[in-house]
């Protein structure tokens, strides 16, 4: 879980002016460590031993998937990328504190523009190269380049020139201050590749500095990876081999892991849970963080340009039943945006908006429509997907809204549906920071806006919140963000759901589970072990 009271401590220091000094301190105390990382100083639930198989069965496996960080869209890939092949500049651990990863350092001038990153020296790729500063430099302006397709893009826009100081430094000058900008080096998207000149050698080809090598992939099917031997990270990549499957159907993820055909699965069937923890051998693992379901409404399309129409959807549906039988309780409500309450700058005083199908039939009314008949398009993208839409489609009936729910296949539903049907059922990791979230899903322009978005207002408070460094009025911008995207966005937000996933008892793991992504932080093949 983030820790937020050491958060909060941390940026009461760099209130009002900030230099470099207090920007240090104050980032040592968060945990955004300025010297190496020790790597055995961490608490663990038992001593960690070496050897076997893990094999992990995990959904979002799509026959389109490559080892393009680049292209990482869901959880196969990003398990793959994160936890076995690849390495970021930095690292969010179990507590959710930044740790460095690569990157050995880093330090800031006090406008938070320009930052500079120490490499760890002596890292080899999977190919026998040595990292150097151009990896660096090529990896990221991998997603800088005018044709790149990246969803990371708007993530590294603000970086104006990346150049190397000697071989093992790094130099990002911002076309603005952004002290969250370490936060965002951690994104799966951003891991460090090899370069060949002043580009990527080839980003397909799965090398990286990571724990495993790839031995074996079969797009949308499997990937089987091998320990690499000179892994830099002591007491880590603890398995001989890494195994993942690609089992999108949850009864068949949960039956392999009943019949010891994997050794741990994502995504739980929430119904059956209570089943599952019954059974011998089966570890239950839960952990809150930001991850959320939701319906996007591209504004650009009819009929959802209208708020009102956009604002009767959010009020034809029933958040607490929502929780109840879609989550049997496993999160919380949502309140139309896609800040949760782990985030510091979560505006907890906004109004909880509730289900009232009579004020949605008013909006319904102001739009000039008496009933509204929209179609959603919902593949089992997450656990309950399609008996989501189908509680939204009863719930929305009482407001005289009648929603077609049309089931559609799992493969391809990123690449066939997302982006390009008006109303569909989708969900999100969320991110570790808001700047961070509404960057890459609801600033103008950006990649992953899949409401097609673009408010004026919301757009500048971003740019001035991203380089605030108030604690106090940051957090007044971020609660103005939220305020707007629940009233005028494109998201229907009903519920933030836990990670819960499940495991034979013989795997162990640190006593805490990160919670910034799935399957503690998707380093589970990293940071866990046979016992």
């Amino acid at each position: 879980m983030l820790e937020r009271d050491g958060r909060e401590s941390w940026h009461a220091q760099v209130t009002g002016k900030m230099n470099r000094r207090t920007f240090v301190a104050g980032a040592s105390a968060l945990g955004l460590a300025m010297g190496p990382l020790a790597a055995g100083s961490r608490a663990y639930a038992g001593t960690p031993k070496s050897g076997g198989r893990l094999r992990v069965g995990v959904t979002g496996a799509h026959t389109t998937d490559t080892l393009d960080p680049a292209t990482f869209e869901d959880a196969f890939t990003q398990l793959a990328g994160l936890g076995c092949i690849y390495n970021c500049l930095t690292e969010i651990d179990g507590s959710g504190s930044l740790v460095p990863e690569l990157a050995e350092s880093w330090e800031s001038a006090g406008d938070a523009r320009t930052w500079v990153f120490r490499l760890r020296q002596d890292v080899e790729f999977h190919n026998g190269k040595t990292l150097d500063a151009n990896d660096v430099i090529a990896s990221i302006n991998h997603h800088r380049a005018d044709d790149s397709k990246s969803a990371a893009r708007p993530l590294v826009a603000p970086i104006k020139t990346i150049s190397a100081d000697g071989n093992h430094t790094v130099v990002f000058e911002l076309s603005e201050g952004s002290a969250d900008f370490p936060y965002l080096l951690s994104d799966y998207h951003l891991a460090i590749l090899p370069a060949d000149g002043d580009r990527l050698a080839d980003p397909r080809a799965g090398i990286g500095t990571g724990g495993y090598r790839v031995a074996e992939f079969e797009p949308g099917i499997r990937m089987l990876t091998a320990r690499n031997p000179n892994y830099w990270k002591a007491g880590r990549a603890h398995f001989d081999e890494v195994e993942i499957i690609g089992i999108n159907d949850t009864t068949a993820r949960t039956n392999a892991l009943i019949t010891e055909a994997v050794d741990l699965i994502n995504r739980c069937d929430l119904k059956t849970l209570n089943l599952l923890e019954r059974r011998e051998g089966v570890a239950i693992k839960e952990a809150t963080g930001t991850r959320h379901f939701y319906y996007p409404l591209l504004t650009q399309t009819d009929p959802f340009t209208s708020n009102h129409i956009r604002m009767a959807l959010k009020l034809a549906v029933d958040r607490e039943a929502m929780l109840k039988l879609l989550l049997r309780g496993h999160g919380a409500i949502g309140n139309d945006h896609p800040i949760g309450a782990a985030n510091r700058f979560y505006a907890a005083d906004i109004p909880q908006r509730l289900y009232d199908p009579e004020k949605a039939k008013w909006h319904l009314k102001q739009a000039g429509m008496d009933r509204l008949k929209v179609q959603l398009h919902a593949g089992e993208i997450f656990d309950g997907a399609v008996d989501s839409a189908t509680l939204f489609s009863e719930h929305a009936s009482k407001a005289g809204i009648d929603i077609d729910v049309a089931r559609v296949p799992t493969d391809g539903y990123w690449s066939n549906i997302w982006l390009r049907k008006p109303f569909i059922a989708s969900y999100s990791s969320g991110r570790a920071t808001a700047d961070w979230m509404f960057s890459t899903s609801l600033a103008g322009g950006a990649p992953w806006n899949d409401t097609q978005w673009n408010h004026e207002r919301f757009n500048a408070l971003l740019q001035e919140a991203r380089v605030e460094l108030d604690e106090a009025r940051r957090r007044e911008l971020y609660r103005e963000m939220q305020l707007i995207v629940r009233d005028e966005g494109g998201y229907v937000v009903p519920v933030f759901a836990n990670y819960v996933f499940a495991s034979s008892e013989k795997l162990q793991h640190e006593e805490t589970l990160a919670a910034n992504w799935d399957l503690d932080g998707f380093k589970a093949p990293e940071r866990w072990w046979f016992g």
